[in-house]
């Protein structure tokens, strides 16, 4: 089995690792741990350490996250045979002292199509929508702000040929996982490529990273499926990004399209190396870490609702897991153009936050054309990089020091197109995304600030 080791080492062989200019490997940091394979082309990675704020310093809501040396922990992979498994992830932190814990590495996949349906408008419409004319006349269309793609890398050049306009990817602020071959923006035309289309409705500007997390190798894989940890390593790299830019005018979007199906890859629920259910795993520790620094966080709420779900949906029950259900990101359920919920759509209550998804968002209309002129951009994986676009849209002229990405995304909430009788559901959330409502709170705010 696949799994991440946090370690506890010296602190100075911590600063190595946090240190992008220092290169360290596995074995720097995890010689000689019986039972385990090391994986020495994943880099170890500095994880933050939730440090309590007058409360419980796991509830991902009172807490600051320290890098500091004596504080941080390092991530390495590896595999562990399964019939050790269980012996091995309870013997290892009581016979090493620096192994803080074993956890799940689960596989990761993106949401893909719901067979069957044509689409329901197009991206035009979903422009119209989106009043994407009044975000470009408030200044908001995304310019110099940093959208950054999790998926399966992007094709630049089907976008411009698509959309008929150039498109910004700085390469150099992208992030390419080891044993991929594409260089950023040369992606084959695939999931990712898609995601970036719909972001770009509402922020056309906008300078897309490039993070194919989807594409690296695993025995026995699929060619557009990966492992949580390079998930861990681009977050991990996005923090960096962020931390380089001017704090006035700090900004980051980062749009998932992605989740964890089954449980059949993780450890069960109250293994202390679970994912699906612990808010003390690494990943969810460095995604709320990442949205502390002043990035806003984006995931699809996943494609298995009750009505037409995923082939591959496994959790019997709350299909909203790990990451995608966080209590500091905002998980985007889906919706067509007519404000009607996608039979995929996952729904609540989630497993980390109960009041998952947080808002929907326009999915399944005919867009990036990367499945074919008449398939439609479908999904919770469409809902959520349109949701991005319009994050990102906002950041131009509200960078993070002028408005928290918490302070956003409870605008966002409060100023949805409400779907239910009674607020909050868990089919639309808080409803709609509503971004002439959002720039009309924003322009209140404002005036309250004068």
């Amino acid at each position: 089995m696949r799994v991440m080791i946090q370690l506890r080492p010296e602190p100075d062989v911590v600063a190595a690792v946090a240190d992008p200019e220092v290169t360290t490997s596995a074995s720097d940091v995890a010689d000689r741990l019986p039972g385990v394979v090391l994986d020495e082309s994943f880099p170890p990675i500095a994880v933050p350490r939730p440090v309590p704020r007058g409360g419980d310093p796991l509830s991902l809501r009172r807490v600051a996250f320290s890098m500091a040396p004596q504080d941080a922990t390092v991530l390495v992979r590896g595999e562990i045979g399964d019939d050790e498994i269980t012996t091995r992830t309870a013997l290892l932190p009581v016979a090493h002292r620096q192994v803080a814990g074993v956890f799940a590495d689960p596989v990761i996949a993106p949401g893909l199509v719901c067979a069957g349906d044509p689409p329901v408008g197009d991206w035009q419409r979903v422009a119209e929508l989106l009043d994407t004319a009044g975000l470009r006349a408030e200044g908001c269309d995304g310019s110099g702000v940093p959208l950054a793609i999790l998926d399966t890398g992007i094709n630049l050049a089907h976008l411009r040929e698509v959309l008929g306009r150039e498109v910004r990817l700085d390469a150099e602020r992208s992030l390419v996982p080891e044993g991929v071959s594409e260089r950023p923006g040369e992606a084959w035309v695939d999931h990712g490529t898609m995601c970036a289309f719909d972001a770009l409705i509402a922020a056309p500007n906008a300078t897309l990273l490039d993070l194919p997390v989807l594409l690296s190798q695993r025995p026995g894989g699929s060619a557009i499926d990966g492992l949580l940890s390079d998930a861990v390593a681009a977050f991990a790299h996005l923090r960096t990004v962020l931390e380089a830019m001017p704090e006035e005018s700090r900004a980051l979007v980062v749009s998932n399209s992605w989740g964890s199906f089954s449980p059949r890859w993780d450890f069960p629920v109250g293994h202390p190396g679970n994912y699906s259910d612990n808010p003390a795993h690494p990943f969810n520790i460095i995604v709320g870490s990442l949205e502390q620094a002043g990035a806003d966080v984006l995931f699809a709420a996943g494609n298995c609702g009750r009505d037409c779900p995923d082939g591959r949906c496994a959790f019997p029950e709350r299909p909203i897991v790990g990451a995608n259900s966080h209590g500091q990101v905002i998980s985007v359920g889906g919706v067509d153009v007519e404000g009607k919920r996608v039979g995929y759509s996952s729904q609540g209550p989630g497993r980390l936050s109960d009041q998952k998804p947080d808002l929907c968002a326009y999915t399944h209309f005919s867009g990036s054309q990367v499945y074919g002129p008449d398939s439609p951009d479908s999904g919770t994986s469409a809902a959520c990089p349109v949701a991005a676009g319009v994050v990102a849209a906002i950041r131009t002229r509200w960078p993070a020091s002028r408005l928290s990405p918490a302070e956003l995304r409870t605008l966002l909430q409060r100023t949805a197109d409400d779907r239910s009788d009674i607020g909050f559901d868990y089919d639309y959330g808080y409803g709609i995304l509503n971004p002439p409502a959002v720039l009309a709170a924003l322009r209140r705010l404002e005036a309250r600030r004068v």
